[in-house]
């Protein structure tokens, strides 16, 4: 079974003189294997295809994608068109259970719901026939999934969805946070989720005027209100602290002691915490996706990081990510970057900032970590410049590069042209390999800025702000919207940088696993949110963590694969760690 894909947005006939044409050896023999189509694309015959791979080599544009796949993938579930990404396998809505999927961006997460929700009816890989249930009812029979296809094509299930993307959400809807909340309330629950998700100073404002993390909890509040048979979230996580996120996490539990909940998240802590089940999706972005079967979630997340799935023995990535302790316990003596001395910040009434001096190190990554609305992206701002301190002052001679925690996607040049603006080495063989490679932009580099996806638009910025020639980077959450493995890249880029350019590094984020991969030292903000912060640190990441965590009121263990694991509340191994003050625990537990 042979599957070509053509990358569409990334398809240019025009400037590069269709060399995927010229080159093929079946085009010099006579056939049309690739021929320019009506919409002025290239068209790939997959029965004339010899899998060469000739044509993806001579594209400029990463456009082309011809892929092998096992004879049992002959029939997939749904396919977009001639040359469309295909997907195989559905996970399954279980009653009273939370059902995780893990995969990367762009393997076929999405389409599976759409289908599960009847937004899609599945054609089965039938390209030439319209879908009927008939025919798709028939190929499910004696699965798990028969039935709850069966109510779907009588359109007898109704969905409840929390879109990925929250940012079109104001472009939708005009009105007030209290209207939008108003219209979904269905099952008299909407109090009770307004209070728990903290929302109550919210509900005046224009849905317009709110910033990412206020969004995302009107969306999962939203999301939570209606009266569904299905309730469905794609990713909770993105622009909230740890402290939301826990809350947002309980909430669906709650739920699901009900009704069926499908959950796509990439921050492993939560997905860990929250699921019941999960379903691994892997393959090639944009080009197919396979779906397994249902794994316990220990085993799913394990598996999954590891790159091999034993049951179906498919090894879908030739690295396996691993959860280090080394980076933490470096001998190394690194010399002093930058002194930041003692600052203070205050908005009038409404928000102070106090931070004691301290001292950046020479090819380090610093961690910062804390509850939104805290003073971390203050704080940030006050090292680059943005602000300027009511006491203390920054050294102006330092370089500062930084990005913002959200990031726009304004402008219509495209993304080689903004990159290249930016740095005077874009053609260099470091920046092309140690930058562009790792962080996946080089399929982008063709592309509008204002047509980029959300997980495309970080990784771009996030080029954007390491194309600088500075002394310290600060990420101001660079992992949203990434999927895991991309998080594990970044990590890796932002440490390689760091030594490279014998820079410091400072990233603010709320993805625990990710501070604990990527980070030497930590700064822990504590105080009252939106009134009052303080910066504490930096501190060494076991005295950093156990701070952060014990504030947090969770403790976290290590499997025998590394991996950070929360511990279930009042469980011997969480009154033990409690009893000991070991709330990060940096040695590997058996479970």
């Amino acid at each position: 079974m042979r599957i070509a894909v053509v990358h569409r947005d990334r398809c240019h006939p025009i400037k590069c003189g269709t060399e995927c044409i010229l080159y093929c050896p079946r085009v010099r023999t006579g056939d049309e294997t690739i021929v320019i189509g009506e919409d002025g694309k290239a068209l790939i015959s997959e029965e004339l295809c010899i899998g060469c791979g000739i044509c993806i080599k001579k594209c400029p544009f990463d456009a082309l994608d011809i892929v092998t796949l096992p004879e049992e993938l002959d029939n997939p579930t749904h396919r977009y068109g001639v040359n469309g990404f295909a997907l195989y396998g559905l996970p399954i809505p279980v009653q009273g259970k939370v059902t995780g999927i893990l995969g990367a961006n762009g393997i076929g997460k999405s389409t599976a719901v759409k289908i599960l929700c009847g937004q899609l009816v599945p054609n089965l890989g039938n390209l030439e026939d319209l879908a009927n249930w008939e025919g798709i009812l028939k190929q499910y029979t004696g699965t798990e999934l028969f039935d709850y296809l069966q109510q779907i094509s009588k359109s007898s299930v109704k969905p409840s969805l929390k879109p990925q993307y929250i940012d079109y959400i104001p472009k939708a809807y005009k009105g007030t946070v209290a209207e939008l909340l108003s219209s979904t309330d269905e099952r008299g629950m909407l109090g009770h989720y307004v209070h728990e998700l903290g929302l109550e100073s919210l509900l005046d404002r224009p849905i317009g005027k709110l910033s990412g993390g206020e969004l995302q909890r009107v969306a999962i509040a939203a999301c939570l209100s209606r009266d569904a048979d299905f309730y469905f979230f794609d990713e909770i996580t993105p622009f909230l602290d740890i402290y939301q996120r826990m809350s947002a996490a309980s909430l669906i539990r709650k739920l699901a002691e009900t009704r069926p909940v499908i959950i796509v998240e990439h921050d492993l802590a939560i997905l860990d915490m929250l699921a019941d089940t999960v379903h691994v999706a892997y393959g090639k972005p944009s080009v197919f996706g396979i779906i397994t079967g249902p794994k316990g979630v220990r085993i799913g997340i394990n598996q999954y990081l590891e790159g091999f799935l034993p049951e179906e023995n498919v090894r879908f990535r030739d690295y396996a990510v691993a959860f280090e302790t080394r980076s933490h316990t470096r001998d190394a003596t690194r010399q002093t970057l930058i002194t930041f001395p003692k600052m203070e910040k205050s908005y009038g009434d409404t928000f102070s900032l106090t931070v004691a001096a301290g001292k950046i190190k020479v090819g380090e990554v610093l961690g910062l970590v804390g509850p939104n609305g805290i003073g971390k992206s203050t704080f940030a701002k006050l090292l680059a410049g943005v602000e300027t301190p009511d006491l203390g002052e920054m050294d102006k001679k330092v370089k500062i590069a930084y990005k913002p925690q959200y990031v726009k996607g304004d402008s219509s040049v495209s993304v080689e042209y903004l990159l290249r603006q930016a740095c005077r080495s874009f053609d260099s063989s470091y920046y092309q390999h140690e930058i562009l490679e790792p962080l996946s932009i080089i399929p982008l580099l063709q592309s509008p800025v204002d047509q980029l996806s959300g997980g495309e638009l970080q990784r771009v910025s996030i080029a954007l702000c390491l194309s600088q020639d500075a002394n310290l980077y600060i990420l101001d959450e660079p992992s949203a919207h990434l999927d895991v493995e991309q998080r594990v890249k970044l990590a890796r880029v932002l440490r390689r940088h760091a030594e490279g350019r014998e820079a410091g590094i400072i990233v603010i984020d709320h993805d625990i696993y990710l501070i604990d991969m990527i980070s030497e030292r930590m700064l822990v903000f504590d105080g009252t949110p939106g009134v009052k912060g303080a910066a504490y640190g930096p501190y060494e990441m076991e005295e950093g963590m156990n701070h952060f965590l014990k504030g947090l009121g969770v403790t976290f263990r290590r499997d025998m694969s590394g991996r950070p694991r929360i511990n279930k509340p009042g469980s011997y191994l969480d009154r033990e760690q409690r009893a000991k003050g070991n709330y990060y625990y940096a040695e590997i537990s058996n479970s």
